[in-house]
C-alpha cells in the first residue's frame, strides 16, 4: 500500500467512528492532533476509535482531538477533509445534528471554557502555525553554527545564516497576521501594523527621550498591536458609511494603531520582553535546581491539558533576545520521566499483553519527545504512574537547572521538538560539547528516576492484581467457565483487563 493510500485508509477508518461526514463542522490539526468540530458528540464511538492502530489517544476540549502523532497528522488531515467533502449529505441531517450539537456544545463550553483557558487557547492558535518555520530555521541555524565552529564551507555559511534568520527577523509580521485572524479582524491589516515594529526606520523615532530600536517589543508588541488594530477596525466598520468603508477603515486602522504602537506599545512591550528575559535568567541563576525541578515536574499536566502551547510566546521572546530559550530543555525532561515510567510499566505488568504492546508502539515517539501517546495510552489511565513520571521529569529538570545555576546554560534555538529530536537545536554559553553533555545527562536522570519511581512506588498491590492480567487468556477461558446451573447462581464476572 502506498503512503497516500495508507493515509486515506486511516482517514476512512476514523470518519465513521466520529459520526460520519454530516457530523463534522470543522477540521484542523496541530503538531500531533487531528482537531474536529462535532455537531453531535453522542455519535462518536470513543472505544472503537481508541482501538484503531493509528490512534494514540483522544482529548476533549473545545474540539474533539484525535492524537495521531507528528508527521502522520499532517498527511491524514487533507485526506480526512477530502472524504468529508466527498461524502453525500443526507436530507435534513445537518439541521438535526446542528440542533443537538448546539446544546451539547453550549453545555460543554459552560463547564470548561473559563475566560483564562479561552485566552490561552487563542494565544496558542496564534503561534502554533509558526512552529514548522521555527523548527526548520532553528535546525538550519544549528547546522550553520556547527559549520562555523568547524571552519567548514565558509562560502556557504553566510547564505545559511540568511536563510535561518530571515523568518525570525520578520516573525512579528506573521504574529500580527495570525492575531488579527484569530480575533476576527482583517489578517493583512494586523500584519501591516505589526510590520512597523521591525521596520528599520523606527530608529529615527524618540519615545520618552529614547530612540526606538527595530524589533523592540518583539512578538509581544506585535500581538498587542494587532489586537488594537482589530478593535479599531471593528469600531470603524460600525460607524463608517459603506461607500467610504474601503478607503477609510483600513487607513484609520493602520494609522491609529500604528501611532499607538510606535509611541506606546513598542516601549511597553519592550520593557515586558526584557523583564521576561531578565526574570528567566535570574530564576535559573539563583534557584536553578529548584526552578528546574518545579518546571520539569509540572509540565506533563500542562501537556495533558493542551495548555503547554501557551508557553510559545515566552519561548519566542527568549529566542529573540538571547538566541535560544533556556526553558525548553528543562521542560523537555518531562518527556524523559514519561519514557522511564513507561519502561517500568512494561516490566511491572508482564501478563498484560495489550498494555505492553501500547508501550512498545509509543516508546519511539516518546524518545523523540512526543509524550501524548504515552500519557493517554499508558500512564494517565493507570493513575499513579502519571505522578511518578512527573517525578522523573522534575529530577531531570532539576539536573539541568543546577548546571544553569553553576553557569552552564543549556538552551534551544527553536521550539517544537523535544527528547532526542532537540539535540540539533541545542545551544549554550560553554561550547556545543558541554551543552550536549548536560542535556544528555538530564535525559538519563529523567529516564532513571521515572523508571525507579514507577517501578517501586507506581503500583499498589491492588493495581497489580487488577492490571497484571492476560486479556487473551481471560477471553479464551470465558466460554468454558461453569454456567449458572453448576453453582445455582450466576458466576462472578471476570475483572476487565486494563484498556491501553
Amino acid at each position: 500500500m502506498s503512503t497516500d493510500d495508507k493515509n486515506r485508509a486511516i482517514a476512512a477508518a476514523i470518519l465513521p467512528l466520529v459520526g460520519g461526514a454530516g457530523n463534522i463542522s470543522s477540521v484542523a490539526h496541530c503538531m500531533t492532533r487531528l482537531r474536529l468540530g462535532l455537531r453531535d458528540r453522542s455519535l462518536v464511538r470513543d472505544e472503537a476509535l481508541k482501538a484503531l492502530p493509528s490512534v494514540m489517544g483522544v482529548v476533549e476540549d473545545d474540539t474533539y482531538q484525535i492524537v495521531l502523532g507528528p508527521g502522520t497528522v499532517a498527511r491524514v488531515t487533507p485526506e480526512f477533509e477530502a472524504l468529508v467533502a466527498e461524502a453525500p449529505q443526507p436530507a435534513h441531517s445537518a439541521e438535526e445534528l446542528a440542533d443537538k450539537g448546539a446544546a451539547l456544545k453550549a453545555a460543554r463550553k459552560a463547564k470548561n471554557a473559563t475566560p483564562f483557558k479561552l485566552f490561552l487557547r487563542r494565544i496558542a492558535n496564534i503561534f502554533v502555525p509558526l512552529i514548522p518555520a521555527l523548527i526548520g530555521c532553528g535546525i538550519i541555524a544549528g547546522l550553520n553554527g556547527l559549520l562555523i565552529n568547524l571552519g567548514w564551507l565558509p562560502g556557504v555559511t553566510p547564505a545559511l545564516a540568511a536563510i535561518a534568520s530571515g523568518f525570525m527577523a520578520l516573525i512579528a509580521v506573521f504574529v500580527g497576521y495570525n492575531t488579527a485572524k484569530e480575533f476576527g479582524g482583517t489578517p493583512i491589516l494586523g500584519g501591516a501594523v505589526a510590520a512597523i515594529i521591525v521596520y528599520a526606520g523606527v530608529a529615527k523615532v524618540e519615545v520618552f527621550g529614547q530612540a526606538l530600536s527595530p524589533g523592540q517589543g518583539g512578538v509581544l508588541g506585535a500581538l498587542g498591536a494587532a489586537v488594537l488594530a482589530v478593535h479599531v477596525e471593528k469600531w470603524c466598520r460600525r460607524r463608517v458609511p459603506e461607500s467610504l468603508d474601503v478607503l477609510v477603515t483600513p487607513t484609520l486602522t493602520v494609522l491609529v494603531s500604528g501611532l499607538v504602537t510606535i509611541y506606546g506599545l513598542m516601549f511597553v512591550a519592550g520593557e515586558i520582553s526584557q523583564g521576561i528575559g531578565d526574570f528567566a535568567d535570574w530564576l535559573l541563576e539563583n534557584a536553578g535546581a529548584g526552578a528546574g525541578f518545579l518546571l520539569g515536574g509540572l509540565f506533563l499536566p500542562l501537556v495533558m491539558l493542551g495548555l503547554h502551547q501557551a508557553l510559545i510566546p515566552i519561548h519566542t521572546t527568549l529566542i529573540e533576545q538571547q538566541g535560544y530559550t533556556v526553558l525548553l530543555p528543562i521542560l523537555a525532561m518531562a518527556g524523559a520521566g514519561q519514557v522511564g515510567a513507561a519502561m517500568a510499566v512494561y516490566l511491572k505488568l508482564p501478563r498484560n499483553g495489550s498494555l505492553r504492546r501500547t508501550v512498545k508502539s509509543a516508546l519511539p515517539a516518546g524518545f523523540l519527545g512526543v509524550g501524548e501517546p504515552l500519557i493517554y495510552g499508558v500512564s494517565l489511565p493507570l493513575g499513579r504512574p502519571f505522578v511518578t513520571a512527573c517525578v522523573g521529569g522534575a529530577f531531570g529538570g532539576g539536573f539541568i537547572g543546577l548546571f544553569t545555576m553553576l553557569g552552564d546554560k543549556v538552551g534551544s534555538t527553536a521550539i517544537g521538538p523535544s527528547g532526542w529530536a532537540l539535540f540539533p537545536l541545542l545551544d549554550g554559553d560553554k561550547g556545543l560539547g558541554t551543552t550536549l553533555a548536560i542535556y544528555a545527562g538530564g535525559l538519563v536522570v529523567g529516564y532513571l528516576v521515572g523508571f525507579a519511581a514507577t517501578y517501586f512506588w507506581g503500583f499498589s498491590r491492588e493495581m497489580i492484581e487488577e492490571f497484571d492480567v492476560d486479556a487473551e487468556a481471560v477471553a479464551a477461558s470465558a466460554p468454558v467457565a461453569a454456567g449458572p446451573g453448576a453453582t445455582g447462581r450466576d458466576p462472578e464476572p471476570e475483572p476487565e483487563p486494563a484498556q491501553a
